[in-house]
């Protein structure tokens, strides 16, 4: 397939006009009750990216949301990785309702894995960062071309790299999400294995929220001294680390002689 014809396909998709026969079979739902899981996943998802970037905006002042918001990710994205995945293992082992459905388009298809590495990159580094603490975070793992790069670093260039594939993606997927869900038209009759969807969406919050709240109090550290985002630790100016420069003391004036 060219790549003008993956850009119509994709356009086609985006636009909600393509059409995937997703099958509804009894229990879970088959293809349609894991598409309808997906997009339910991806709007939560796409709701707290949203807040994720609005945290950019001061991000010294907002570290604590950050942190939380950033934390609130993590379940649900693990557990549209896992849906997504079951479909794409439906679909390469020959599962026949799943091969009947189609997989979806080729530059989505292609994009999928930057979307996974980056979600789990910009996570992992996240979570880790909070772990380490200021002072490691910030400590040189590697120079590259004579810069410094740190494990705070690899959060940054991981959270753009995040941000461009999850916003590509976001522009395929939307309109179709909505169209699953919310928009969604009664006389299309419910799918089965609805219950079961709330119930794993729901818990997913509950375990997020859980989550959020541990990882905040072991930031404990970044929130105290902020300025690490900017300021390099003195370990990284030429000290060794846990040491500190002495500065010497101004030497105390003499007693002042009247005259």
């Amino acid at each position: 397939m060219g790549v003008r014809a993956m850009s119509v396909e994709a356009v086609v998709a985006a636009a909600g006009r393509g059409h995937r026969d997703d099958e509804i079979r009894p229990g879970t739902g088959g293809p349609a009750g894991n598409a309808a899981l997906t997009a339910w996943t991806g709007l939560v998802l796409l709701a707290l990216f949203l807040a994720e970037l609005v945290t950019l905006l001061d991000v010294r002042g907002l570290l604590s949301w950050h942190v939380v918001v950033g934390t609130l990710l993590i379940p649900p994205a693990l557990v549209k990785t896992g849906s997504t995945g079951w479909r794409m293992i439906g679909y390469y082992l020959d599962r026949r309702p799943y091969r009947r459905a189609g997989p979806p388009p080729m530059l989505l298809r292609l994009l999928g894995p930057l979307v996974v590495a980056s979600t789990l990159a910009v996570l992992g580094t996240g979570v880790t960062l909070v772990l380490v603490g200021p002072v490691t975070g910030r400590r040189s793992l590697v120079d590259v071309a004579g810069q410094h790069v740190d494990l705070l670093t690899l959060h940054k260039v991981s959270f753009v790299a995040w941000a461009g594939a999850t916003g590509l993606h976001v522009l395929g997927r939307l309109i179709p999400a909505m169209r699953l869900t919310v928009l969604r038209p009664e006389t299309a009759g419910p799918i089965p294995g609805r219950v079961a969807r709330a119930m794993l969406i729901a818990a997913t919050a509950a375990v997020a929220v859980i989550t959020a709240v541990l990882v905040l109090g072991l930031a404990g550290p970044w929130r105290a001294e902020p300025r690490h985002f900017h300021r390099r630790p003195v370990a990284e100016v030429g000290y060794p680390a846990g040491t500190l420069p002495t500065v010497p003391r101004a030497s105390s004036p003499g007693p002042v002689l009247s005259r």
